[in-house]
């Protein structure tokens, strides 16, 4: 089988990553990993990371985009079965074992989204950011369940699958996943959500890298709805719901966080529903800058 991991800029988590999947209960003799650089200005540390293990290969893709980069390693990729993960994850020692055993428990199974565990810095003192995050960041589940997606920071799926329903739209800077998951739905694929098959992943801790992550993900997801519409009345509207959208106050957010357990104090829960309307405002002037001539960002 094959490991893909596009890395951009962040060699010193891709080492944490590439000495958990030395550690797989998977045998290292039946999978490969293939480190996709996307124009990262540590390459140099990247490539001598990836050379310190026998069963890794390092390719670079030009093209911005961890959608080009993941492109890229499919294109290398000699396994039947492919596994995406992230350069920033810490993959479980059974990540490989699972994975592999859920795709093969349904023989129409078109993809596995597996369960994404967000961890603190200081599990003690977490951020607000940090805060917010473990209440909203990859809520695999539901992804798969309403939008029939899931991050690729824990994706499995068939090689024959990447060949009946492409790859991934490498156009998208962000949401590529869960558009690339809706062709796997619609294709009649089976598709499995796995609590068993997890990753950890750092919570983002500052307002910089939420506000980086924000205007992203706004950008995904403006690119998908309008890659979707088929007219210019469509597109209109597409705009209109997106400023919409994030101009409504997050009253059931705030009220739901207020009554969150995980939120220990009334402090807690004051600092994460401001940071929620943020991100609300955040978006809103991103898809007001995509609308007049911007482009959207893939950091």
């Amino acid at each position: 089988m094959s490991v893909v991991i596009p890395v951009f800029n962040d060699a010193e988590r891709l080492r944490l990553c590439l000495a958990a999947l030395a550690q797989q209960t998977y045998a290292r003799s039946r999978f490969e990993v293939i480190v996709v650089d996307n124009g990262s200005d540590d390459f140099h540390l990247v490539k001598d990371l990836v050379a310190g293990y026998d069963n890794a290969t390092l390719a670079v893709e030009p093209l911005p985009g961890s959608y080009a980069a993941r492109n890229r390693g499919l294109g290398l990729a000699k396994g039947e079965a492919i596994a995406f993960t992230d350069a920033d994850c810490i993959p479980a020692a059974d990540w490989l074992e699972r994975g592999v055993a859920r795709l093969r428990q349904d023989p129409n199974c078109g993809q596995v989204v597996g369960r994404i565990n967000l961890f603190f810095v200081d599990p003690q003192r977490p951020t607000a950011v940090e805060l917010y995050e473990s209440l909203t960041a990859f809520p695999q589940e539901r992804l798969l369940r309403e939008q029939h997606g899931g991050a690729t920071a824990n994706v499995f799926t068939w090689r024959w699958v990447i060949d009946r329903v492409g790859p991934f739209d490498l156009q998208l800077k962000s949401n590529g996943d869960l558009e690339w998951g809706r062709r796997v739905f619609e294709a009649g694929f089976q598709q499995i959500y796995a609590d068993d098959v997890q990753v950890g992943h750092p919570a983002r801790r500052s307002l910089e890298e939420l506000y980086r992550r924000t205007v992203r993900l706004a950008g995904g997801h403006y690119d998908v709805q309008l890659k979707q519409a088929k007219s210019l009345g469509q597109r209109q509207r597409v705009f209109v719901q997106a400023l919409l959208q994030n101009l409504v106050p997050p009253v059931f957010f705030v009220v739901n966080a207020f009554g969150d357990a995980r939120l220990k104090n009334p402090v807690q829960k004051l600092k994460v529903s401001s940071v929620m309307v943020m991100v609300r405002y955040i978006s809103f002037w991103e898809t007001l800058r995509l609308k007049f001539g911007g482009v959207s960002s893939r950091n």
